[in-house]
């Protein structure tokens, strides 16, 4: 039997030529989905659809006529549309707002305005994935485009900064597997090659100018990496195997091909790829931290150069009641950092 599924960006674009933009013809405006929604990413099924699901529209007018026009959109609405209804969870599907506002409240700034240091280092790897992802249906103010394009990615330094705090994320803890297993800790070894998984993916994303999105998503965002699928096994193979030299020699496989990875893209000085002996104990490791300070040594803005090696707020803060609150983001990411 065929699925009636439609995707919700489909929905969305459908919503917007076929009702939103009849309502608002003669009113500058622009129009997208973007934000919050697993459609926004493309990672939404017939399941996304069994609770607040509907058309969704984020438009976007000078805020001097906001209110007003979403009282206008709101009284046109039809009841239902491709099957959903565009009143749900509290409300429209319809969200009118200034943009300024719009982006300074999922993202803690406007970045028309300019986007500085702490935005970046700030702003949640998912927030920047939604608001660089979705479609702008229609950009009448000429205020999307730019932002999303600022948004696009990090400038370079930036970027050799957080992967340098990505791969020294993995020296950290990539003896541990072993260690754990050594002394009979086969539970604790599992947890930690997991927890090391989960990084590897993330630091391959980064690498490919790719916003890892949050936990729900990591590894359907990771999957649609092309040439990610033999990274993809060895890292399944590390989490399914039941000893530790066993979880050992797959990561080893995934440590080297990120490394592989790393000389291709070429932000710093070329590194050897191969694993080797942890120089004393019986553990094979990538060295992450070659790569972590061969990217710092790379950075040549001064700005940059001089922050400690914490990283983006996902980097050092794991609390989604931090990482949804862009006050507290920018709070504690001034305090890490010292900016």
């Amino acid at each position: 039997m065929m699925s009636s599924f439609v995707p919700g960006l489909q929905l969305s674009r459908d919503f917007y030529t076929e009702v939103v933009r009849p309502l608002v013809a003669g009113v500058p405006h622009s129009a997208a989905l973007i934000g919050a929604g697993s459609e926004v990413l493309a990672f939404d099924t017939e399941r996304s659809a069994d609770h607040g699901w509907g058309p969704r529209v984020v438009l976007f007018t000078a805020a001097g006529v906001a209110q007003e026009v979403g009282e206008a959109v709101g009284r046109g609405l039809p009841e239902v549309f491709g099957g959903y209804p565009t009143v749900f969870g509290g409300g429209s599907g319809v969200v009118v707002a200034d943009p300024g506002e719009w982006f300074a409240g999922r993202l803690g700034f406007d970045p028309v305005r300019g986007v500085g240091v702490l935005d970046w280092l700030s702003a949640p790897w998912q927030r920047l994935a939604e608001v660089t992802s979705g479609e702008v249906f229609h950009d009448g103010l000429g205020v999307l485009e730019p932002a999303r394009a600022a948004l696009r990615w990090y400038p370079a330094d930036l970027w050799r900064y957080v992967l340098a705090v990505q791969w020294r994320r993995l020296a950290q803890e990539e003896s541990f597997p072993g260690r754990c297993g050594e002394v009979g800790d086969d539970l604790g070894s599992a947890v930690v090659t997991a927890g090391l998984a989960r990084e590897v993916m993330r630091l391959a994303l980064l690498m490919r100018r790719r916003y890892p999105p949050y936990s729900k998503w990591l590894g359907s965002g990771f999957a649609r990496l092309s040439g990610a699928a033999e990274l993809g096994e060895a890292l399944s193979r590390a989490v399914a195997a039941r000893e530790w030299r066993e979880r050992e020699r797959h990561l080893g496989r995934a440590y080297e091909r990120v490394a592989a990875l790393y000389n291709r893209v070429g932000l710093a000085g070329p590194l050897e790829a191969p694993v080797r002996g942890l120089p004393g104990r019986p553990f094979q490791v990538i060295g992450a931290g070659r790569f972590a300070d061969a990217l710092a040594a790379a950075v040549t803005d001064p700005v940059v150069a001089a922050l400690p090696p914490a990283g983006s707020v996902d980097q050092f803060a794991g609390s989604a009641d931090v990482l949804t609150c862009p006050e507290r983001c920018r709070a504690v990411t001034r305090a890490v950092l010292g900016l």
